[in-house]
């Protein structure tokens, strides 16, 4: 389940159909402030499934986005609005850490947030709300102070359900949950070095030797590689790859949907 708190401009449909914006009147902002909670199975499926294809097919570290990191616009005021939210997020006594900020040129500030005190990073829907209603505070003042535009839009999320990890910050934390990862290959001797992928389980890392060695993860998609309905086989059960920390291009957390 993903939960996003939005506020702030016009009502729109976002590319995934899960964002939506509210106009805000000039007396009350907060009333027409709302979270987008998808309960239902079917929808919430169908919603996730079209969020990873859209995610994975323009990820990148640092993109802002599920990649993580922040990405400004090169507005005049998206420097103040990234300087609020870290106060913000301060003001949770760093527990609630953002993950991704990004702004766009149409005034809009897109925040993804952890929760640090978590397993996995995962903040709860009343994170995520009080979190954005922090914020959404806070640009009201800069607002009024003339430090950013009168019409920004808020959206607040959680970093989704495939995110990227930080290697190799995060591998202890996500050591347990399968990870896609796109890594540089050694080829043959007269070969150049390509880009492989597969999604993997951790088997271990050396922060000495900075590698890491992967195996295959119990995952639909290699399933299927055995044939339809059967589990993993044994040579994928006994497969192995050792990967520097340096060839690694791209790993994030696989959901299996």
């Amino acid at each position: 389940m993903r939960a996003i708190a939005a506020s702030g401009g016009a009502a729109s449909d976002g590319g995934s159909g899960e964002r939506r914006r509210e106009q805000r009147s000039g007396n009350d902002a907060e009333a027409n402030r709302k979270i987008v909670v998808e309960d239902d199975d079917d929808f919430e499926d169908e919603l996730e499934e079209n969020e990873c294809e859209e995610e994975e097919a323009n990820l990148f570290v640092g993109d802002g986005g599920a990649g993580g990191g922040i990405s400004l616009a090169g507005m005049w005021w998206d420097k103040e609005a990234l300087a609020i939210a870290e106060g913000v997020s301060m003001s949770f006594d760093g527990d609630l850490k953002i993950y991704a900020f990004k702004t766009t040129a149409n005034a809009t500030i897109r925040v993804r947030i952890e929760k640090i005190s978590t397993k996995y990073g995962s903040p709860s829907i009343d994170d995520i709300e009080a979190f954005s209603k922090a914020y959404r505070s806070r640009l009201d003042e800069a607002e009024l102070a003339e430090r950013i535009p009168d019409n920004i839009s808020l959206e607040v999320s959680s970093p989704g359900l495939e995110r990227v990890v930080r290697i190799p910050d995060e591998l202890e934390r996500f050591k347990d949950r399968p990870m896609y990862v796109k890594y540089i290959s050694d080829g043959a001797a007269s070969a150049s070095p390509q880009e492989s992928d597969g999604v993997y389980k951790l088997i271990s890392y050396d922060m000495e030797l900075c590698q890491c060695t992967w195996g295959f993860a119990d995952v639909k998609i290699n399933r299927q590689k055995a044939g339809k309905g059967r589990p993993l086989s044994k040579k994928q059960r006994e497969w192995r790859l050792q990967t520097p920390f340096e060839s690694l291009c791209l790993v994030r957390l696989h959901s299996d949907c």
